[in-house]
């Protein structure tokens, strides 16, 4: 086992211009995988229940359910350097139920980052799980738990009065003390320009190239969502035909009578089947 990659080793990465790898996943199967492909962060987003249990949001998510999975992936991969995605009312309700939700996944589940949807209005709530001595990293531009706000989800700062905003949002959100951002569904022009002056990495999600890092989502880099992601998603393969194939074909096999066989059945012991045959017809 090697070292584990921590938030130093993220902001060494970004002094010296080399770009991070993030992967959003959910589970310790896939985990294992990822793990093994060398990315430098997981993050294990509330998108789970969208993902996992087939919600239309993330409001859904809970702290149990978020918990109990960033743990798994954690086992899965130990040398990862692990975020966990604070969800829906685990922040909002003030800074001391936000410390001990933040706490339980460093505690419970080994995370070494808290990532929070912020806004200006929870800029004490940064600070207070900063100070606490947890690494937070602020999740700006487009912040899917605004859903039942905002009722649609669109670009941010596609506008320099927009942009404006965002730039001083992302310089107040380090003052707080977060130690990394994310920047989700923003104008490339202005994540350019946000990761130049940020002295802390910026990571990605669907805000261009210029940012420190990107991510994406496991079943969007595997093409499982078969074209219901969206548009800053690209899939590097195409698994969805292959699985349900497979799923068919074992079907078929079941069906066929073709599995299990021999090769995939437990037998008994030389002998002994002959001697339960002599045993059963004396007990008759």
């Amino acid at each position: 086992m090697g070292a584990r990659i921590t938030i130093a080793d993220l902001h060494r990465a970004k002094a010296e211009a080399r770009r991070l790898v993030a992967v959003s996943c959910y589970d310790y199967t896939t985990a294992k995988l990822v793990a093994a492909a060398g990315v430098d962060m997981i993050l294990v987003g509330d998108s789970a229940v969208q993902v996992l249990l087939g919600f239309d949001s993330t409001l859904p998510a809970t702290m149990d359910f978020m918990v109990a999975i960033t743990a798994a992936v954690r086992r899965a991969a130990p040398e990862v350097l692990l975020v966990a995605d604070m969800p829906f009312l685990s922040y909002q309700v003030g800074t001391s139920e936000a410390v001990k939700n933040a706490g339980r996944f460093a505690v419970e589940a080994g995370a070494q980052m808290i990532k929070i949807e912020a806004t200006e209005t929870y800029l004490d709530v940064i600070k207070a799980v900063s100070d606490a001595g947890m690494a937070v990293m602020a999740h700006i531009g487009i912040r899917p738990q605004s859903i039942g706000k905002m009722g649609k989800l669109k670009a941010e700062a596609t506008t320099a009065a927009m942009a404006v905003e965002l730039v001083e949002l992302a310089e107040r959100m380090v003052e707080a003390g977060a130690v990394s951002l994310l920047l989700e569904g923003t104008a490339a022009e202005v994540s350019e320009i946000v990761t130049a002056n940020s002295p802390v990495p910026v990571i990605g999600c669907g805000a261009g190239p210029g940012c420190d890092g990107q991510i994406l989502i496991v079943p969007d880099i595997l093409g499982l969502t078969e074209g219901t992601g969206p548009k800053f998603a690209k899939s590097y393969a195409q698994l969805a035909q292959p699985i349900t194939g497979a799923i068919n074909q074992y079907s078929a096999d079941v069906r066929d009578g073709k599995f299990p066989d021999a090769e995939h059945s437990y037998h008994m012991k030389a002998g002994e089947l002959d001697q339960l045959k002599r045993l059963l017809k004396d007990k008759n």
